[in-house]
C-alpha cells in the first residue's frame, strides 16, 4: 500500500514535468533559443541542432519532417526514451552543382594535360576518376549540390559566377588545390529545415 501511495505521489510530478518540457519546446522560436535549450539540458538529456536538405536527405524521417511547418513538432516514444523533433527554421537556399577535377601540389603540372584530353573529347567523369586528388573522384567529379562556403573562398569567387557547361580553372594557392571546373547545374533554390532533436529517457 505504501509503495502504491509513493508511486501515485510521483505521477502528478511526472505529468507536470512533461507539460513543462512541452511548453519549453513550444517556446523555442529561433536558432539561438534552440542552442540555449540544448546547452541547459545537455547533462541529463541528448540534444542536437542539425539541418536537413531536401535533395541530400531522402530518409523517411526527413520526409516526415519536411511535411511540418516552421514551429511544428514530431514526437517518437519507446519504452526507453522519448525523442522530440522541432522545426526551428524552414527556408529555401540557393545551391549549384559542379563537376571538378582537383590537383594538389604534387600533380598540379598535369592539369594542362588533363584539360587538353577533355578538349579532345575524353569524358570528364573518366578523367576525374583517373586524375582527381579530391574525394569527388569516385563520383566522377560530381560535387552534388553545394553552396558558397562549402569548399573555399577561391572556389566560390570563380565557380559560382561561371556559366553552365563552361570550363574554367581555379587556383587556390592558400589551400594548395588547383581545379578544372564545369558548372553542371545553375543556382537552384532547395528547401532546408533546421531541426532541434531532443531525447530524454523514459521515466
Amino acid at each position: 500500500m505504501k509503495t502504491l501511495f509513493t508511486l501515485l505521489l510521483f505521477v502528478p510530478f511526472f505529468c507536470f514535468s512533461q507539460d513543462s518540457l512541452e511548453q519549453e519546446l513550444d517556446s523555442i522560436a529561433t536558432t539561438e533559443d534552440a542552442k540555449s535549450f540544448a546547452k541547459i539540458h545537455k547533462k541529463a538529456n541528448k540534444s542536437k541542432l542539425f539541418t536537413f536538405n531536401k535533395e541530400k536527405h531522402k530518409t523517411r524521417l526527413a520526409d516526415d519532417l519536411f511535411k511540418l511547418s516552421k514551429g511544428g513538432k514530431k514526437v517518437f516514444k519507446t519504452d526507453f526514451k522519448t525523442t522530440y523533433y522541432k522545426i526551428i527554421d524552414k527556408k529555401k537556399v540557393d545551391y549549384s552543382r559542379f563537376n571538378i577535377i582537383v590537383f594538389d601540389e604534387t600533380n598540379k603540372a598535369k592539369r594542362n594535360e588533363v584539360l587538353a584530353k577533355y578538349n579532345e573529347g575524353y569524358k570528364f567523369k573518366d578523367l576525374a576518376k583517373h586524375y582527381s586528388a579530391g574525394p569527388t573522384a569516385k563520383m566522377g567529379g560530381d560535387t552534388g549540390w553545394i553552396k558558397p562556403g562549402d569548399l573555399s573562398t577561391s572556389f566560390d569567387a570563380s565557380a559560382f559566377n561561371s556559366s553552365v557547361n563552361s570550363v574554367i580553372t581555379i587556383d587556390d594557392a592558400e589551400l594548395k588545390k588547383y581545379y578544372i571546373v564545369v558548372k553542371t547545374e545553375d543556382k537552384t533554390p532547395i528547401e532546408e529545415i533546421t531541426v532541434l532533436k531532443f531525447t530524454e529517457a523514459t521515466k
